[in-house]
């Protein structure tokens, strides 16, 4: 017993420090970046930045606050996530519960079932769906990047899966009582997958949040940027700034920016919101990812 409950504990140790360093390892990244855009551009250009600022100057978040084009596609992004969001959820539920009923009670279930499988795994490619869209007339608006991914497969087999874990004894009561499809989806299936829920909502958020490329193909106005689309497209034009410096303290401001540093800036202020609906949504994640994904 004592050389067991020992082995254990060094086994405990031995897990608790492998997590620890894959935390720290993750960490770093982020804190490297958080000095850089607290750094000035002659720093990060000689590469001297590591896990401490040098030369600690806030021109790069100066320069952000008033960049207006940056706070345009802060809203872009914040009213793209809210509409992916609702329309993410909403049609995952909605398509996700006529699949969990037999073939008997949805005759249809097998064929929509199988065209779900084969979307997911293949798909028209970059140029046919650029054709669709423009030919839907949403080029250069916000539905551009939220109808083409209005439906993730994945998030609907979740959910699916979620649902078919419920007893179905709640479901047959509920019918007894008189209940409709639509009551036993929204009162019992929906209550009891919260979980599920939250998952393919955080799924759906981070996923809006950080895509960039939708914005490459189908915004061509950079007014009409997404954030992520206008970060990745920046870049501080050292010579510009020089040649518009007519003073030494403007000539001062030019020297402390720099692309990195900039760029570093504007992601942290992107990502802030991630950071604060995560741990909200965090306890959900790993019951609905484990339940989900299971089915007895």
């Amino acid at each position: 017993m004592d050389n067991r409950s020992f082995s254990s504990k060094v086994r405990n140790i031995i897990i608790y420090a492998v997590v620890f360093l894959l935390g720290v390892m993750c960490l770093l990244p982020l804190w490297n970046i958080v000095a850089i855009s607290f750094s000035s551009g002659a720093a990060v250009s000689a590469n001297k930045v590591g896990l401490l600022p040098i030369d600690f100057t806030l021109a790069a978040y100066k320069k952000i606050i008033g960049d207006n084009q940056f706070w345009r596609s802060f809203g872009i992004s914040v009213i793209r996530v809210f509409f992916g969001v609702l329309l993410n959820v909403s049609l995952c539920v909605l398509m996700a519960y006529p699949l969990t009923k037999t073939k008997r009670e949805f005759k249809a279930r097998n064929i929509y079932m199988n065209l779900l499988i084969f979307a997911m795994l293949f798909n028209g490619g970059m140029i046919p769906s650029f054709i669709l869209v423009k030919n839907l007339g949403l080029l250069n608006s916000i539905w551009a990047l939220i109808l083409p991914g209005a439906l993730p497969i994945f998030n609907v087999i979740l959910v699916m899966n979620f649902f078919l874990g419920i007893p179905k004894s709640l479901e047959e009561a509920a019918v007894i009582d008189g209940s409709t499809p639509i009551q036993v989806l929204t009162k019992i299936l929906v209550p009891c997958a919260k979980p599920s829920i939250a998952t393919i909502a955080l799924f759906s958020i981070v996923g809006n949040w950080n895509d960039f490329f939708a914005g490459l193909i189908y915004i061509q106005k950079v007014k009409n940027y997404p954030i992520m689309t206008y970060i990745q497209s920046l870049r501080v034009d050292m010579q510009e700034l020089l040649r518009q410096s007519t003073s030494s303290a403007a000539l001062g401001n030019a020297a402390e920016l720099s692309n990195k540093n900039l760029n570093a800036a504007k992601i942290m202020v992107a990502i802030i919101p991630l950071l604060l609906i995560y741990p909200f949504l965090q306890k959900y994640l790993i019951t609905g990812m484990v339940m989900g994904s299971v089915k007895e």
